[in-house]
């Protein structure tokens, strides 16, 4: 098939649930993507996916390798590769344990479901304390469930009745949170940077806060870490930048370094709350998925998240200096660019050979971690021509 056969057949046989841009991409080289008959630089990692880029040969050799010995069976079986996943981020983050799934949306539900049993368990169903808190301008999925705790108007239309049991308060407004932590609220969920929100990174007195306000109130503390870790923001996961505990982590996109994968990492209150036949997942834990993930968290160890920030430093910095960019926020290799015209300025980016994102108003940077210096100067200097007509 040609190149207008392939974009005409996704027309008429896929739901039309993307909006596209007009790019056929077919393979990688070298870090770069490639598509009709180009080469990109990925400013974008498939949306935060593809933590050490796409022609990743680490990743590539273990999943392969796994492919070969062993698919998939399921969870009625031990597997080896879901095992040493599961020790490993347990050992990093002091969580205790972990259900898998395969994606972002998927660990917040079970997140969610992890705390109001806690909650049923504890106290009772009768005390109906089922209510999560999650903050005005977030983002947690496209399930029922998780539309429900994303605390965006736009997002809450055409599905009704959404799910009950969910209120949102506004970041960054300590007052406002200790009034909506009520008698009947199980958890507090929030993303130490809001990324779909607009790269709004949280302040560091309210997560504070909120660590201590949900320990006075025994309230679980949920931080979605679906785009915010594995090394994204120049730590483990986002949280460590702020120096607390969460009672529930949840995790997706670069642990899975291009294969789908979704943690939902439980602390030591709520270790042993989901039972057998509580919850499930034909394919978390999956073995491919997991022996490739295994790949990406050995090797954010604290030298190479060093080489994160100082990247980080690098690019804002650069940034900093480029007219038309208003301001830069976010934290590592999480940015976002407030400037004009968000979507004419991506526009501008891909016919110039690199491929950026937007979130709100603003243009949104998620580079491979591993990304180069070189490639980081032709980015900025991509970003600016754009900027300058």
């Amino acid at each position: 098939m040609n190149i207008n056969e392939i974009k005409k057949d996704d027309g008429e046989f896929i739901a039309n649930t993307y909006a596209r841009f007009d790019l056929l991409l077919d393979s990688a080289e070298n870090g770069l993507l490639c598509g009709e008959g180009k080469k990109y630089i990925d400013f974008g990692s498939g949306i935060g996916v593809s933590a050490f880029g796409v022609s990743d040969e680490i990743w590539a050799d273990a999943v392969c390798e796994q492919a070969r010995k062993l698919s998939h069976t399921s969870n009625l079986y031990y597997t080896a590769p879901c095992v040493e996943l599961a020790k490993k981020l347990c050992t990093r983050t002091g969580m205790k344990k972990v259900f898998f799934g395969n994606s972002g949306a998927e660990a917040n539900e079970c997140a969610i479901k992890t705390a109001r049993k806690y909650s049923c368990d504890k106290y009772g169903a009768d005390a109906k304390r089922y209510t999560v808190v999650t903050l005005v301008n977030s983002f947690h999925g496209r399930t029922m469930l998780t539309l429900a705790a994303t605390g965006q108007d736009v997002f809450h239309t055409d599905f009704y009745p959404f799910p009950e049991g969910f209120k949102h308060t506004p970041a960054n407004d300590i007052e406002a949170l200790k009034a909506a932590l009520t008698d009947d609220v199980c958890a507090l969920m929030i993303e130490c940077v809001q990324g779909e929100g607009g790269v709004l990174p949280l302040d560091a007195e309210f997560v504070t806060a909120a660590r201590t306000l949900c320990d006075e109130r025994d309230i679980l503390l949920i931080v979605d870490e679906v785009q915010t870790g594995n090394g994204r923001t120049g730590a483990l996961y986002a949280y460590m930048n702020f120096g607390i505990i969460p009672d529930i982590v949840t995790t997706a996109k670069g642990l899975g370094g291009g294969l789908p994968i979704g943690a939902c990492m439980m602390g030591e209150k709520v270790e042993n709350t989901m039972t057998a036949g509580k919850h499930g997942s034909t394919f978390g834990g999956n073995p491919i998925a997991a022996a490739g993930a295994v790949t990406v968290i050995d090797r954010l160890d604290d030298e190479f998240l060093a080489t994160v920030r100082e990247k980080s430093a690098y690019l804002k910095e650069k940034l900093s200096k480029i007219n038309g960019i208003h301001s830069v926020s976010g934290m590592g290799l999480m940015l976002g660019l407030e400037v004009d015209d968000a979507k004419a300025v991506l526009k501008k980016c891909l016919e110039r050979g690199l491929l950026v994102l937007t979130a709100k108003t603003k243009l949104r940077l998620l580079p491979p971690l591993n990304i180069t210096y070189e490639q980081i100067d032709e980015a900025v200097a991509i970003i600016a021509d754009a900027l300058s007509e």
